[in-house]
């Protein structure tokens, strides 16, 4: 491809992530967000990488995995590039199992696990290892996962612009779209086509979270009672989130974020005394098929969309970088037909 200017729409985790790619395979990128870095949904604390579990394998499992496994070197690299931790570690996660049914379930998981993820990561069953940090558990067992992952979001955005700027791209607030663009715009972006389709495209869903300071930055991440409990590098603990499909204000946090305190205070005992440090609620773009929104946009010639990260936007990022940059720069098409546009417009 001509080395023309790329251009790139959002500086979110799928923005930054495939100007990222893009710079290192020698394409000029300019990077335009009015809002700055990480200022929606990947301005977020908690910074969860977990797998779906291993069943019912389909293509954004399995898209899932291969970039989780990316993950390592994709994050050594952009630190390396910007001198800016981004607070990942491959530092697995913990559930407890609370009854026989689970225990039958999560055995069943390990043997799938093997066949789906072979050597690269293991699901096994164990003794809960640290009673403080794992909840109460009948069977006294929890289940330890080695693929899962933690980041700090708003460092890993932060991270990402730094390693752009080492190599003269920065991130400006306005500017023209060139011939090649790709609209990474989040929430706003699908607004935008949900108001030229006729059925909708995707939602934004609020989540809350909080910030705690409680400092444990080797142990795993912790699922229990469905909240999401991430030690960070940086001696702070991440707790989240709720999942509103309606709300008033989708920057407000309130007695949501409470409940899932107490719930993750009562649960974990480590936890009882840590202060909060920050509260963050925001809006998570969620494409109408749950997955990535990947691809060219129909009927704009040039044009491309990323969008839809939802839950699980800085797990995907190291893959959607890498597919949507083959896509653009190199003309290869290695996006799977499920998380194409089509899919949702």
């Amino acid at each position: 491809m001509a080395t023309d200017k790329i251009t790139v729409r959002g500086a979110g985790i799928f923005g930054l992530s495939i100007a990222w790619v893009l710079t290192q395979r020698g394409a000029q990128v300019q990077v335009i967000d009015p809002h700055g870095v990480g200022a929606g949904a990947s301005g977020g604390i908690v910074g969860a990488l977990a797998p779906h579990v291993p069943e019912n394998w389909n293509p954004k499992k399995q898209f899932q995995l291969e970039s989780l496994l990316m993950a390592g070197t994709f994050w050594e690299q952009v630190e390396e590039a910007g001198g800016c931790s981004a607070g990942y570690a491959r530092s697995g996660r913990v559930q407890p199992i609370a009854d026989e049914a689970a225990l039958a379930r999560a055995h069943a998981r390990s043997e799938t696990a093997k066949a789906l993820w072979g050597d690269a990561a293991r699901w096994q069953v164990r003794p809960i290892q640290d009673p403080s940090w794992c909840a109460p558990s009948a069977t006294g067992l929890e289940i330890f996962d080695t693929l899962s992952g933690r980041i700090h979001p708003q460092q890993a955005c932060v991270a990402l612009a730094a390693a752009l700027g080492a190599h003269g791209v920065e991130v400006s607030g306005e500017g023209q779209d060139t011939p090649i663009t790709v609209h990474a715009t989040g929430v706003a972006g699908l607004e935008a086509l949900n108001a030229t389709n006729p059925r909708l495209v995707g939602v934004g869903i609020k989540g809350q979270a909080a910030l705690l300071d409680y400092a444990l930055p080797d142990a795993s991440q912790l699922f229990a009672d469905t909240l999401h409990i991430i030690p960070h590098a940086d001696g702070t603990t991440a707790i989240g989130s709720t999942t509103e499909r309606e709300y008033d204000d989708p920057s407000d946090t309130d007695q949501q974020l409470d409940d899932i305190l107490a719930r993750a205070r009562a649960a974990v005992p480590a936890l009882r005394d840590a202060p909060v440090l920050a509260r963050w609620a925001g809006l998570r773009p969620r494409s109408r098929s749950r997955a990535p929104m990947l691809g060219p946009w129909p009927d704009r010639p040039g044009h491309f969309i990323a969008n839809g990260g939802f839950k699980i936007g800085f797990g995907m990022a190291p893959k959607v970088a890498q597919v949507m940059a083959d896509l653009v720069f190199e003309g290869q098409d290695r996006i799977p037909d499920g998380f194409k546009p089509d899919a949702n417009l």
